[in-house]
Order: C-alpha cells, then sequence, then structure tokens
C-alpha cells in the first residue's frame, strides 16, 4: 500500500512536469518564427563549418599551435582551481558553522560566508576576467583570479552542504571525548567527506578547463584565443582542429577524474591507496608545473599588480563602477531601470528554452545511452545495433559538452542573426552533453528487476520505458534539469557577448562605450536573476523529493 507521501510526491512530480513543459511552451512565443531568422548566407556558412568539421586542418603550424595553446589553457585551470580550493576549504568550513560553538553565532557566520560564496559564484567567470583586465591590464593572473573566484564560490558552497550533512553520531561521540572543535573538525568531518570533496574537485576541475579555454575573449591566449582568430578569418577546418584540442584535454582530464574516483570507492582493494599516492603525486605535479610556467615562462609577477599605478587605476576604474563624479548614474534611474528589466525577461527566456532544448535533445537520446540497455541487463534484451548506438551517441555527448558555450554561440551566429535564438541553441548544445550523461548514469544505477518482471511480461519497448523506467528516473532527471537551468542562468550573459541577446549583449556595448554605471546596473539585473533561479531551483527541488 502506498504512504501519503509518496502519492504526494508522485502529484507533486506530475504538475512540476506540466509546470515545466508549459514554461518551455511560452518561452518559445518570445521568437519569430521565419525565414528572418537566418543570415543570407546563414545555410553556406552552415555547410562550410561542417566541411570544416570533417576536414580539419592538421598541418604542423596548427598543431604546433594547438599544443602550445592547449598547454596554456591547462595552465590557467590548474593554478585557478589550486587557488579556488584554498578559498572554498577556508570559507566553506566557515559557511558551515562547523567551527562555532553557539546557535546565534552559527547562524550568523552561515548567513555571512554563505552570501560570501553566493556572491563570488553568481558572477561569471568571464565577467570577473573582463572587471580584473579593465582594473589591471592583461595578465595571466586575469585569468586565474577569475577562474578562481566563482570556482571557488561554488566548492566552497558545496563544501559546506557536506559538512553539514555529516551524521550527528561520530560528532557527538568525539566530543564527548573532549576533543577541541579543530580535532572535531579534522579527525571527525572532513574524513567522512574527504571522498566525496575530490571527487566533485575533480568535475569541477573538467569545467575550468572550459571555462580556461574562452578567457581569449577579452584577450588572454589559450585555445580559445586561437578558436577565435580561426573565426575571424573564416577558418574554420582550423577552428575545428583547435576544437578537437580541447575536446582532447576534457577527455584527458575526464579519465583521470575516472581513475580517481574508482580510487576512491575501492579503497579496500589493495591497488587502492597506491592509485590515490600517484594521482596525489601527478597532481602536485602539475601545480607546480603551470605555477612555474606562469612566472618563469611567461614572467607574470603578481606584486606587479599591487604597483601604485595599477593600484590607481582600478581605484578609478571601480569608482567609476559605483557612479563616483557621475551626476546621473544608470543605476539610479528608473528608464535605465525598466529597459535593463526588459533585458532580463529575455535573458530569462533565452535560459528556458535552452534547458528546454537541450531536456528534448537528451530525452531523446538517453535510452541508447545507456550502458545496461546496451549489453542488455536491464530488459534482458540484446540487440546486434545496441553497442553501436551507444557509442554514437555517447561520443556526441563528449563532443557537445566538451565545446564551451561561447565557442558554440561564436559558430552559430555567423548562421543564425542576433537575437535570443542562436544564444538558446549554443546553451542547448553544450548542456545536451551533459545532460545526457547524467541521465544515462541515472539508468545505469536502476535495479533492473522490475524492469526485466515488465519485460518477462511481454511488455513492449515502450511500455517499459513509461511504465518501468520513466518513473523510476523522473525525479532524478527533474532534479538535473533544474541544476543545468541554474548553471545556464549564469551563462547567458557570456552568449550574449557574441550577439545573443539579453543582458550579454547590452552588458557588452555598455563596455565598448565606457559606461560604467549601466555596467552596474546590469551587473544587478543579472544577480538579482541568479537569485531568483537559486530559489526558484530549490523549492522545486524539494517539492520533487
Amino acid at each position: 500500500m502506498l504512504s501519503h507521501k509518496s502519492v504526494f510526491g508522485r502529484y507533486n512530480r506530475f504538475i512540476l512536469t506540466l509546470l515545466l513543459i508549459a514554461v518551455f511552451v511560452w518561452s518559445l512565443f518570445s521568437i519569430q518564427w521565419n525565414s528572418d531568422l537566418f543570415h543570407s548566407g546563414g545555410i553556406p556558412t552552415m555547410l562550410q563549418i561542417l566541411e570544416g568539421l570533417i576536414q580539419p586542418n592538421l598541418s604542423a603550424d596548427v598543431l604546433i599551435k594547438g599544443f602550445e595553446s592547449a598547454w596554456i589553457t591547462l595552465d590557467y585551470a590548474v593554478a585557478g582551481m589550486s587557488l579556488a580550493i584554498i578559498y572554498a576549504l577556508i570559507v566553506g568550513i566557515l559557511a558551515s558553522g562547523t567551527l562555532t560553538s553557539g546557535r546565534i553565532s552559527r547562524i550568523t557566520s552561515k548567513i555571512f560566508f554563505r552570501g560570501i560564496l553566493g556572491f563570488t559564484r553568481s558572477i561569471h567567470e568571464l565577467i570577473w576576467a573582463w572587471l580584473f583586465v579593465a582594473a589591471v591590464g592583461l595578465s595571466p593572473y586575469a585569468a586565474i583570479f577569475a577562474l578562481a573566484i566563482p570556482y571557488g564560490g561554488i566548492l566552497g558552497r558545496i563544501f559546506a552542504d557536506m559538512l553539514n550533512d555529516v551524521r550527528d553520531e561520530p560528532i557527538t561521540a568525539l566530543r564527548a571525548t573532549g576533543a577541541s572543535r579543530l580535532q572535531i573538525l579534522f579527525y571527525g568531518y572532513l574524513p567522512l567527506i574527504w571522498a566525496d570533496m575530490i571527487s566533485y574537485t575533480m568535475y569541477r576541475f573538467e569545467c575550468a578547463i572550459r571555462s580556461s579555454a574562452i578567457m581569449s575573449f577579452i584577450g588572454l591566449g589559450g585555445l580559445g584565443y586561437q578558436i577565435q582568430l580561426s573565426l575571424a578569418d573564416l577558418k574554420y577546418d582550423q577552428v575545428w582542429a583547435y576544437v578537437f584540442f580541447l575536446i582532447a584535454l576534457v577527455l584527458l582530464v575526464d579519465i583521470w577524474s575516472n581513475y580517481v574516483r574508482k580510487g576512491l570507492t575501492e579503497r579496500k582493494r589493495r591497488n587502492g591507496f597506491s592509485s590515490g599516492w600517484r594521482s596525489s603525486l601527478f597532481a602536485m605535479l602539475l601545480m607546480i608545473g603551470s605555477w612555474a610556467f606562469i612566472t618563469v615562462g611567461e614572467n607574470a609577477q603578481l606584486f606587479e599588480l599591487l604597483s601604485d599605478k595599477n593600484i590607481e587605476y582600478a581605484k578609478k576604474f571601480f569608482g567609476s563602477l559605483i557612479g563616483i563624479n557621475d551626476k546621473h548614474p544608470a543605476f539610479l534611474n528608473g528608464g535605465s531601470w525598466v529597459a535593463a528589466l526588459k533585458l532580463t525577461l529575455e535573458t530569462l527566456e533565452m535560459s528556458i528554452m535552452a534547458i528546454g532544448f537541450a531536456t528534448v535533445a537528451a530525452f531523446l537520446t538517453v535510452i541508447p545511452a545507456a550502458r545496461n540497455i546496451a549489453n542488455g541487463s536491464l530488459a534482458s534484451s540484446k540487440r546486434w545495433y545496441n553497442w553501436i548506438l551507444y557509442g554514437i551517441v555517447r561520443i556526441t555527448y563528449i563532443f557537445s559538452r566538451s565545446v564551451p558555450e561561447l565557442v558554440w554561440a561564436m559558430m552559430i551566429i555567423f548562421i543564425f542573426k542576433p537575437g535570443l535564438l542562436p544564444g538558446a541553441i549554443a546553451l542547448a548544445l553544450h548542456n545536451f552533453g551533459i545532460l545526457g550523461k547524467l541521465w544515462a548514469e541515472v539508468i545505469e544505477d536502476m535495479d533492473p528487476r522490475p524492469i526485466r518482471n515488465l519485460a518477462t511480461s511481454g511488455a513492449s519497448k515502450l511500455q517499459i520505458f513509461f511504465y518501468g523506467i520513466l518513473p523510476t528516473v523522473l525525479p532524478r532527471f527533474l532534479t538535473y534539469i533544474l541544476y543545468r537551468w541554474e548553471v545556464i542562468m549564469r551563462t547567458t550573459i557570456v552568449v550574449g557577448f557574441v550577439g545573443a541577446g539579453g543582458l550579454g549583449m547590452e552588458f557588452k556595448l555598455a563596455m565598448s562605450y565606457f559606461q560604467y554605471t549601466e555596467i552596474t546596473l546590469l551587473l544587478l539585473c543579472y544577480m538579482i536573476l541568479v537569485i531568483i533561479a537559486d530559489f526558484a531551483s530549490e523549492s522545486t527541488r524539494k517539492a520533487v523529493k
């Protein structure tokens, strides 16, 4: 007999699914669906881009530049993540409240430090990079700090949640022995969550590789810089060559990440410790090599950023952002707010469209992408073509998620006219691969017995899917949809940089015309949008459970 809670949960999930579909359909009405969506030469350009994909330029010069740029991209990501981990550990522990004693001090600590983490992660890394470059000039440290701040905020928030989710029993036992709060932290909390912390950090490192590649937009080197130059010269065969370098880099990190996670989950095996030791040594050597290249190879000196000239220029820049010496700042003008809020609504529509497109594409491909479907272990049904479909879809997922949203947008904008649709497509292309991979792993973790019972009773494939698989995986599917929507919301401003509409497009114009108070207004709208997305996502996730 079903409990009231389970019936209520299923009812909530059904209502939420209908609501999400309705909101997606509403977002589609923001587009005028006609032939004017394409450039006059959009279709021929698309064919040229596809031709470059099939026949990439693999000349010696391109390969040499590819390896050099790949190292710079990896270098910035490693250095940025090393700082992000330090920041996340310190602020994340403080945000968890584990070091405070009284209830009031714990709540105050949580609110204050979670607020810091929320602020730093709400602004996209490309915006941080632009702010640093505008304040102190072009420097590798602009890219490194731009990666460290938002990724530290994301990691810190997750670390704090992990600490708060630790069971009370082992902590209570340590307190009974008279252990101090620091001892409880180091011998109680951290050992219980250490494996999960490392696992999630490796996942964010893979994301940092993609983020590092798009730092080229503000003049910093790396694979993204070469992609941007090749796109400007309409050399699509070179574009895809550098994109393949980026995909290879992400794949290598993904393989290393899987190796680390496997070692963490198989500690009891004899090689568990040795694999962890090797991974730690490799990570340490990689960090040393990255920082050595920054300080010696690129001759970047941290103390140069603190010179009197840079400090004076930074004061002037940030003073302009808050409206010093501006009699009519945009963020105090009602008309400017109305225009900015209209762009905020467009940005919201773009994000909903993007997650809708990604969801539809993932839904249509996720079944053949699951390993237990391919090998027939889930439904006790083997077909010769299952592994072929599995390989094709999985490669598509890797290809889709390895290319950053900004790179997708740079190519799509050659086909579509500027507006919300190219931005939504670029965001969907990147997130489709991530969503499909996550969903496929949910299906792979299913209990196969109920599905086999349906199959042996004569149920068709559609019946097995709709009555066996879908009801089981739907809660996790909805959770991942909402999670990716949060991420997409933070990224909409980036695709707008290349003419995809919304707040990002206006932000770029304000940057070009040095309208600093306009920039502040747009950042405020962007942060409001992210906060609303966080609140809506968190509320709906609770309804799904």
